[in-house]
């Protein structure tokens, strides 16, 4: 989750700040609050509690546009690399290279240490584990990874053990 996102969730949600008051509000209730009464107040909590969700919305959505502005301005934009002379063209190819490169050259590695091939040491063992969690990881998404890792570690508990 992003950072923007858990301030997101803090006040809105079902457990967001929010949330929290207007159930507060209700437990306030007057006992001998009639039907009607009680169904206005809850729609005006519930209208409020929109409100606030769209607030929150704008505001998330403005500083995700201010940070990627900020972002093209410290780094640059691929526009402005074209802008450049042959160096320009040159550095968007091997920007865009650089996931099919890392992706083959990790399932080389992976090839070459599953087929016993090449014996690696222990230390060369944990660093291919690290490349190979970093780049799938970049590839098919942290969820994925989260989900594999056990697995991935039992195989390394087994290995050391074997």
């Amino acid at each position: 989750m992003s950072v923007l996102g858990g301030l997101k969730s803090l006040f809105t949600g079902d457990t967001g700040i929010v949330s929290s008051i207007a159930g507060l509000v209700k437990d306030y209730f007057p006992p001998d609050l009639s039907a009607e009464k009680k169904a206005e107040l809850e729609e005006k909590i519930r209208n409020f509690q929109l409100q606030a969700q769209k607030q929150v919305d704008d505001a998330t959505s403005v500083a995700e546009q201010n940070l990627t502005q900020r972002i093209a301005e410290l780094e640059g934009t691929a526009s402005d690399l074209k802008a450049i002379p042959f160096f320009g063209p040159l550095m968007l190819f091997l920007r865009g290279l650089q996931r099919p490169a890392w992706g083959f050259s990790t399932l080389y590695m992976d090839f070459m240490w599953f087929s016993e091939w090449a014996t690696l040491s222990q230390k060369q063992e944990s660093a291919l584990m690290v490349i190979n969690v970093l780049v799938l990881g970049f590839l098919f998404g942290e969820r994925a990874i989260k989900n594999v890792m056990p697995l991935i570690t039992k195989l390394f508990e087994a290995k050391g053990k074997g």
